[in-house]
């Protein structure tokens, strides 16, 4: 009787980890598929207030090419770095998904271009996957967790987390300091739609103030790849580049002890400008990965808060 139990709970065991299995390959499959060549539509508009006065907004509409590749495709990690091809010409190294399953290790947002770390519980990430959102720049930008879902043939994924203000106002807008994203990603026929549930959050000592709440959709619709070829040509000139800049943020982020904080402006320049330009000079003087990662660990010091 004890061999025939035991039998059983082999059976059961073998079964339960088929079974992850399978929904691990699934999750692969739809976060690959956001891969490709796009065209993206950007819609986002405030739809209430707490404040009866407050004014809102005006809605913000955009649209443009963009190019995702995969540039990291391991069991249990894939990054996704995307490209916008404003023409045939013209190339901006875009923003960039790393997704990491079961991943107990996680910066959170706080306020002021700063970021916590935390180690989360084997229970809090069982069967999750984050999505760690970076800047063009390759800093830190926003990280969620959550679980795929593959009901009946739909694929997607949801997270909530808080993040800087979106790079369309955090230039315009001084009234809120927080963006609260709830984030949702849905696999479509043509390409994928990120929709988006976000609250704006005025961040003090005394407490969070709503501001106000905003719905949000990107669409992503799949185009000819051709008009992506500039961008190709380009991205295979810098692709070994950025991998060094990643390595060292990486580097930095593990010797950061607990908080992250980054200026995005030094003597009036912009960290993305710093970064890209060394990009173009470690092309033109051909610098190994040595000399890559030494030019941007010194450039990156002044940007890093202390």
């Amino acid at each position: 009787m004890k061999t025939l139990n035991l039998f059983f709970v082999l059976i059961a065991l073998l079964t339960v980890n088929v079974h992850a299995q399978d929904n691990l390959e699934q999750d692969r499959k739809a976060i690959k598929s956001l891969a490709g060549f796009y065209k993206v539509t950007f819609n986002y508009g405030e739809v209430t207030s707490p404040n009866p006065t407050y004014q809102f907004s005006k809605p913000y509409r955009s649209h443009g090419n963009e190019w995702a590749e995969i540039i990291v495709d391991e069991p249990k990690r894939i990054v996704i770095q995307h490209m916008l091809a404003i023409n045939d010409s013209t190339v901006i190294k875009h923003w960039r998904q790393d997704w990491t399953y079961e991943d107990p290790d996680i910066m959170l947002y706080t306020q002021d271009n700063a970021w916590k770390k935390k180690t989360l519980t084997p229970a809090e990430v069982k069967g999750k996957w984050t999505q760690k959102v970076y800047q063009v720049d390759d800093s830190p930008r926003y990280q969620g967790y959550g679980t795929w879902s593959h009901v009946g043939g739909h694929d997607a994924w949801s997270s909530e987390t808080d993040s800087p203000l979106p790079r369309r106002e955090s230039t315009v807008r001084k009234d809120y300091n927080v963006l609260n994203r709830g984030s949702r990603i849905t696999i479509t026929k043509d390409g994928w739609m990120f929709e988006q549930d976000n609250k704006k959050i005025l961040r003090t000592p005394q407490g969070d103030q709503l501001l106000a709440v905003e719905k949000g959709y990107e669409e992503f619709t799949k185009i000819d790849p051709k008009k992506f070829e500039y961008a190709q040509k380009w991205w295979d000139t810098q692709k070994n580049y950025w991998a060094d800049v990643r390595e060292v943020w990486a580097d930095l982020a593990k010797a950061t002890p607990a908080d992250f904080k980054v200026q995005t402006k030094v003597k009036d320049k912009l960290l993305y400008e710093t970064l890209f330009a060394l990009g173009d000079q470690s092309i033109k003087d051909k610098w190994t990965s040595a000399q890559n990662k030494e030019k941007v660990k010194a450039a990156l010091q002044p940007y890093l808060a202390k």
